[in-house]
């Protein structure tokens, strides 16, 4: 099968997490000012409902935003706000992240320069606490954003991986099929199982997530950025 465009993932894939604790922080600190809980109780509402996003993000491919966060916290915490605070809260879960951003892999931008230069080449990401918007300004800092034909993210599209409309659409953006996606993620039930169920090339990478590389289904397996590249002449 003919490799007509590649798409990535974002985190995991091309970004690593890093400063979650300044993030949670400066999340805690908003939430007890707009709630006026116990920093131990707001603390525990938080970090629940950050772990009910992933249960959602892998249970039932259902993207939350930060606007479901804060009605989820305050929900927990039994207290209500008012709309304007609300508003606020959920722009303050959203950005923190501009604040104290995730880094890239090693190889990450080597590797989208070198795809780039052979075939269109797009995001399909989903997202929680941080919207696609501030996903794609930190793709800018870091000099991602101008290789890219199409950026996917799941809570503009209102479906999350492995959804088909995630990468039909993105394909056709790229001027391709769908089944001529080679689509590359770090997580079996939403990359993996994704461009499969669209008929194209699943590539797992494992340079900061290996938990599926025993037991995956795709068709090729990246220990790093480095050696992706390196089979890029072949894949083609």
């Amino acid at each position: 099968m003919a490799i007509r465009a590649i798409t990535f993932d974002f985190w995991g894939t091309l970004f690593q997490d890093a400063h979650g604790r300044e993030r949670h922080r400066l999340r805690l600190d908003a939430l007890i000012e707009a709630t006026g809980a116990a920093e131990a109780d707001a603390d525990k509402a938080l970090r629940d409902t950050m772990a009910f996003f992933l249960e959602q993000h892998i249970a039932t491919q259902h993207t939350l935003t930060p606007v479901d966060a804060v009605e989820i916290v305050c929900t927990t915490l039994n207290v209500s706000v008012t709309p304007d605070t609300a508003d606020a809260l959920a722009r303050t879960f959203a950005d923190v992240i501009l604040q104290h951003a995730p880094v890239p892999i090693e190889d990450a931008l080597a590797a989208v320069q070198a795809a780039a230069a052979r075939v269109p080449i797009a995001i399909i990401s989903d997202t929680g606490f941080s919207p696609g918007r501030n996903l794609r300004i930190l793709m800018d800092r870091e000099g991602f954003s101008s290789h890219f034909s199409a950026t996917t993210f799941s809570d503009e599209m209102g479906v999350s991986k492995p959804q088909l409309p995630m990468f039909e659409k993105t394909a056709g953006e790229l001027g391709v099929a769908a089944h001529e996606l080679l689509h590359i993620g770090d997580l079996e039930p939403t990359d993996i199982l994704g461009v499969h169920q669209a008929g194209g090339i699943a590539g797992l990478i494992t340079a900061v997530n290996d938990r599926f590389a025993d037991t995956t289904r795709a068709d090729y397996i990246f220990p790093s950025w480095r050696s992706f590249i390196d089979l890029l002449p072949e894949l083609f």
